[in-house]
């Protein structure tokens, strides 16, 4: 699974990374970490040891960046 190349293009995985630090929102956060994670080319299943979740939620959320950016990792 891949991050899509428009969000390539404005994000990498450190960048990703440090907005994560940054977050108070801590669900966000570990969303971001997976999502770093597969930049660096890490698998679902090892993104989602990262995120604490499964394999199939790690994918959900790379298609809701893939298609919303950060805005689609915020809980609403």
């Amino acid at each position: 699974m891949e991050v899509r190349d428009w969000a390539s293009d404005r994000f990498d995985a450190q960048t990703v990374r440090s907005i994560a630090e940054r977050l108070m929102d801590r669900p966000q956060a570990r969303r971001l970490l997976a999502v770093a994670a597969i930049f660096d080319g890490a698998t679902r299943t090892e993104a989602a040891k990262i995120g604490g979740v499964t394999a199939q939620t790690v994918r959900d959320w790379v298609m809701r960046f893939n298609a919303y950016g950060l805005e689609g990792l915020i809980d609403s």
